[in-house]
């Protein structure tokens, strides 16, 4: 079976995006300066992403979403932009996944309040891929799936099992995490590691998964980081390591390279909320890495997808085509970053 496209599964969830003036204390007040309901989470964003880019390859989700009008949202906005919803379950009586995202205005910074809903529930018996005549299964995120988060039979985790059978059933895998508490990161991630093909995380990711400071008082080592994804592919990951940070990437890949790339030079008054920046990062790259692009070429359009999705409250709603994400780099230049110009081995 000659195989095409890619599998976003896992986490669908509404985000309900705030822009606030500032970030308040207890028990005082901030104001809503901005307001808008939008589709998130990893898969959502991801597949949403790809379509906005211009994928010459199908996208088909998988996943939980509730009986409500949150699911219908996501549903009818899978619709609109041709992604396919076979296997997105509705679940009777359950509320859909929903996000608070609070933005403040002057930082970007984002804030999450999540209710994991429909996500609750989902298990490993939620996910089928027989005959299903994709290439890669983009899945996500451990650490806000309460059943998929538990020990499932023989397997440390559910994601693991879910893991298990996307590879027997011949798809290449990645996944993406949460920030959540270190210990966490590494429970759940540490068992999943050699059963992905890719893995596509950030800086604060990465130091959790290792143990190592990437991230070093608020500043990003891309010397740390590069070690970050040279271990992790020694620790079982089959192909390709990413870690992303705003400053620009680092990545490690089987035939034994560690390249970097910075980012695009985005004026700060383009950027409206970082929210959804690492999706739209990981979409670009998951693009290239389908159409069999270069390592290097894949980084920098994951680069020019994350610049333009800064640009929206939203995650996805500001993401261009391949071709005018492309043209970015002409119009803001890239970050100048000494130290993540390099090809190594």
């Amino acid at each position: 079976m000659a195989r095409s496209g890619i599998l976003c599964a896992g986490c669908w969830l509404v985000d309900n995006d705030k822009s606030i003036s500032h970030w308040p204390a207890e028990e005082t007040l901030t104001n809503v300066t901005d307001f808008r309901t939008n589709g998130g989470g990893p898969a959502h964003n991801v597949a949403m992403n790809l379509t906005r880019l211009g994928a010459p390859f199908p996208i088909w989700g998988m996943g939980a979403v509730g009986d409500d009008d949150a699911g219908q949202f996501l549903l009818s906005a899978c619709k609109d932009r041709g992604i396919n919803t076979d296997h997105i379950h509705v679940l009777s009586g359950v509320c859909t996944s929903q996000t608070d995202v609070m933005t403040v205005q002057t930082t970007g910074k984002r804030t999450f309040f999540h209710l994991q809903g429909a996500n609750a529930l989902l298990n490993p018996g939620h996910f089928e891929f027989s005959d299903l005549p994709l290439r890669i299964l983009h899945l996500g995120a451990p650490g806000i799936h309460r059943q998929l988060d538990q020990a499932c039979r023989d397997y440390a985790n559910g994601w693991v099992a879910v893991l298990a059978k996307a590879r027997k059933a011949g798809l290449k895998t990645n996944l993406e995490l949460v920030s959540s508490k270190p210990e966490e990161i590494r429970r759940l991630g540490d068992p999943c590691l050699a059963l992905l093909d890719s893995l596509i995380i950030n800086d604060y990711e990465a130091g959790a998964l290792t143990g190592l400071r990437v991230v070093d008082d608020g500043r990003v080592s891309a010397a740390e980081a590069s070690k970050a994804a040279r271990m992790l592919l020694d620790r079982g990951v089959q192909d390709v390591v990413v870690v992303h940070f705003p400053e620009g990437c680092v990545a490690a890949s089987r035939d034994g390279r560690v390249i970097g790339h910075p980012s695009l030079r985005v004026p700060q008054d383009a950027i409206k909320s970082s929210n959804g920046a690492g999706d739209a990062f990981a979409a670009g790259a998951l693009y290239g890495l389908h159409e069999q692009w270069s390592l290097e070429d894949s980084l920098v359009l994951g680069h020019c997808s994350a610049a333009s999705a800064l640009r929206s409250v939203s995650a996805t709603a500001s993401v261009d085509s391949v071709v005018e994400c492309l043209a970015l780099p002409a119009q803001w230049g890239w970050r100048s970053s000494p130290q993540l110009v390099f090809v190594g081995t």
